[in-house]
């Protein structure tokens, strides 16, 4: 049995030769339908290995006729959507870091800061989020290193969560489950 999407043995006339770009196009178009979910993964897999093994243009056009292709004014409005969207993020992340408390890091003579609902921790927060033992900040080598100790609510660093530990510096917005701050050396 074979694909709707088999190429004919005879071969079509010389002058219909495959140019890279056209591949290329065809590439992509592949790739976006694949992204967007218009196409499973083994059907994705299947039409790249005939369009890479395609000579003529007519053999790329029938692997890529039911799959919408963007036009440059589509391209044009969604790139400006998102460099818009992405601008908009990167302004509320800089209003909310100048207003967000300073953590100030430990001076050079302390190396450990345990951060916590816990009264034995070196840094007690006692919002509902923050777990009893909730992160620790060590200094090793010249870097601060936050580590998460398994906290119910998690800790981010500029937003990302903290699986393990991560190195901070000055300037990054830390949370201990939804209390935030930033970190400063004085």
């Amino acid at each position: 049995m074979t694909s709707s999407f088999e190429f004919p043995t005879a071969p079509a006339p010389a002058s219909a030769r495959l140019s890279d770009t056209e591949r290329e196009a065809a590439l992509e178009v592949l790739r976006d339908g694949a992204a967007k979910g218009r196409l499973s993964h083994e059907t994705f897999v299947r039409r790249m290995e005939l369009a890479l093994a395609a000579r003529h243009a007519d053999e790329l056009a029938v692997l890529v006729a039911d799959l919408p292709r963007d036009n440059r004014l589509s391209r044009a409005i969604f790139g400006t959507v998102e460099a818009v969207s992405g601008f908009t993020v990167r302004l509320r992340r800089a209003w909310q870091a100048e207003r967000l408390p300073k953590l100030l890091l430990p001076g050079p003579a302390h190396t450990r800061l345990r951060i916590g609902r816990d009264p034995g921790n070196g840094l007690r927060l006692t919002h509902e989020t923050v777990s009893r033992v909730h992160a620790e900040l060590s200094r090793q080598g010249g870097l601060w290193i936050l580590r998460d100790l398994g906290s119910t609510n998690g800790t981010t660093v500029n937003g990302r969560r903290v699986i393990g530990a991560v190195a901070v510096r000055e300037g990054d917005q830390v949370a201990f489950g939804r209390v935030a701050y930033r970190l400063s050396l004085s």
